[in-house]
């Protein structure tokens, strides 16, 4: 006899409930991860613009190191390695609170950071720079120039690739798991343990996975058609 295909087992009771706190934490790791991931890179793209050598080094060092180390590593030098820098009190009090979600932010909001932030630099580089001497000759200072003329289109032309990283962000919160994060991916792995579902735990991790990841792809084609900007 075949394997009979169960899936109501998994989609009600305990079960359910944990693949609802998966998605759950899933979300909130992906929002938070996105917003900070977001400022950031602005505030990267915005202090690498400026000709001071020594800041641009220390931008472009952090990009590099986050474009070319694994994510899972960088997971793991956050959730292990920062804690063994900071005092036995102090990692108490994180453990009770779940530290492992606000490590997993952290480590995925900087990566991304660093990938926005190029993503926003090649934005800057379509645009004319005779834009920012004539904000700066009608009074603008330099973050003003910035903010009021040029990130405005910076940020539609980069908008396409900014939202690749926003799907890429996404799926990267399975991750998480590895440190203890009990996202999406991690309820699927439990529930496949107790309950011996195997197809119907993870078959249903994939749909939502697909579901919300052709939502963003739908979002991003309406986005970057509103959003469309050329500069010549």
């Amino acid at each position: 006899m075949g394997y009979q295909f169960d899936f109501g087992r998994v989609l009600q009771g305990e079960y359910l409930q944990l693949i609802l706190e998966g998605l759950q934490a899933t979300m909130v790791v992906f929002v938070f991860s996105w917003i900070i991931g977001l400022v950031l890179a602005v505030a990267l793209t915005v202090v690498r613009a400026i000709e001071f050598k020594p800041t641009q080094f220390l931008v472009a060092a952090f990009v590099e190191y986050h474009r070319n180390v694994p994510m899972l590593i960088q997971l793991f030098v956050w959730y292990f390695g920062f804690a063994v820098i900071l005092p036995d009190s102090v990692n108490d009090y994180l453990n009770d609170v779940g530290a492992e979600i606000g490590y997993a932010i952290v480590a995925l909001a900087l990566n991304k950071a660093a990938y926005m932030s190029e993503d926003f630099r090649s934005g800057l580089r379509s645009i004319h720079p005779a834009q920012m001497e004539a904000a700066r000759s009608i009074g603008l200072t330099y973050l003003g120039a910035m903010c009021w003329v040029i990130l405005p289109q910076a940020w539609r032309l980069a908008l396409p690739a900014l939202l690749g990283q926003t799907l890429i962000l996404f799926k990267g919160t399975s991750l998480a798991a590895a440190i203890g994060v009990a996202e999406l991916s991690y309820q699927a792995r439990y529930i496949e343990e107790q309950s011996f579902r195997i197809f119907e735990a993870y078959g249903i991790a994939t749909a939502i996975y697909m579901i919300i990841s052709f939502a963003i792809m739908w979002l991003s084609s309406i986005l970057s058609k509103r959003y469309e900007l050329r500069v010549k």
